[in-house]
């Protein structure tokens, strides 16, 4: 059974920071490329940012990108989320999912399991 458990969500300040983990089982982690998505209070499903199985390749939405880092430890079967300079508008569920491929996925299609979910709000 695929687990994803996504935790490190809070309140913080605006220019503040959060570090987002994501404990997976139930799969040959390093496999698949991995990311995260977030949903935002009435919007949609959003992809944020990917990586690939063996953590060498990225890729970041736009919204996120130069202060957001993703990053895997693939002895541990851990997804990480470094978000840094948080923005009022950053304040969504993070949610940790898991490719259908081995390379990183830019879109959400391309996810087929993602966790509970983890609440950050960004606000003073």
């Amino acid at each position: 059974e695929v687990q994803l458990v996504e935790s490190g969500g809070g309140l913080v300040q605006p220019g503040g920071s959060l570090r987002l983990s994501c404990a997976v089982s139930g799969f040959t982690f390093s496999s698949y490329g991995m990311g995260w998505l977030r949903r935002a209070p009435g919007k949609g499903l959003e992809w944020v940012s990917g990586i690939s199985g063996g953590g060498g390749s990225t890729s970041y939405a736009d919204s996120v990108k130069g202060r957001f880092t993703i990053s895997r430890d693939n002895a541990k079967n851990m997804l990480y989320l470094q978000m840094n300079s948080l923005k009022p508008e950053d304040t969504a569920v993070y949610y940790c999912a898991k490719a259908i491929v081995l390379w990183l996925a830019r879109t959400i299609d391309r996810y087929d399991y993602w966790g509970q979910g983890t609440q950050v709000t960004v606000s003073s």
